[in-house]
């Protein structure tokens, strides 16, 4: 039975009572071109920009013009610098052919701790709908998520499939990000999809960039309300 992998991450805010999850997946059988594209534009972005193929890619900082992701200085104080890059590395996710997204979200007035219920809540329902939909494909899953795994929250909805049923298999899977290329993609396309559904003054440069690069190769046509 083919098993597929999904990378996920959050973003979102208490503040803004935005909670958002985005993965990319591919199948295993494809995990290594997925990779291998991949790693072919981390060469690009150290040919075009100098960032070195190692510098963890944390959209948020690098979007907001923090940290020093390449070895030119000046480069690095250049937000229309960073933007370029971002798209090109969104464009890298929509042009490969393994490679798939999705995003679920959920908009709440509740803060503080009703908030993180909200958080756990619809990574319940992320839980259910993956694993549904690689029932109803005749798949098995496995999801990684961003972390060391002592975010125990996590795991209750994974158990709480029906042994005899469930296709999305394990617990999940914990990487940190500065050493997984894929939870750093997951990571991107988590921040894009939360400022498209934010659309907060002073981002309108990337407003659109979920619509143009991610909402093509995105498994359920566009980012899905639970």
């Amino acid at each position: 039975m083919p098993l597929r992998l999904f990378y996920v991450d959050d973003s979102g805010s208490v503040v803004t009572g935005y909670v958002v999850y985005s993965w990319i997946e591919c199948d295993a059988a494809e995990w290594r071109s997925g990779l291998a594209a991949w790693l072919g534009l981390r060469r690009e972005l150290y040919n075009r920009y100098r960032i070195p193929p190692a510098y963890e890619l944390h959209a948020t900082a690098f979007l907001n013009g923090r940290g020093n992701p390449s070895t030119d200085e000046a480069w690095n104080r250049s937000k229309q610098a960073r933007w370029e890059a971002a798209e090109l590395m969104l464009a890298a996710i929509a042009a490969c052919p393994e490679l798939s997204v999705g995003t679920v979200y959920r908009h709440t007035a509740a803060r503080g701790h009703g908030y993180h219920e909200h958080r756990v809540a619809l990574y319940d329902r992320l839980v259910g709908h993956l694993d549904t939909r690689l029932a109803a494909d005749g798949e098995l899953g496995m999801l990684l998520m961003d972390g060391d795994g002592t975010a125990t929250g996590y795991y209750a909805a994974h158990r709480a499939l029906k042994l005899s049923r469930r296709s999305l298999i394990e617990d999940p899977l914990f990487q940190a990000s500065h050493r997984s290329q894929w939870v750093q993609i997951a990571d991107l396309a988590a921040y894009v999809a939360f400022q498209s559904l934010l659309r907060y003054p002073g981002k309108e440069f990337c407003w659109d960039w979920y619509d143009r690069y991610l909402r093509p190769c995105d498994r359920n046509g566009g980012p899905l309300a639970l």
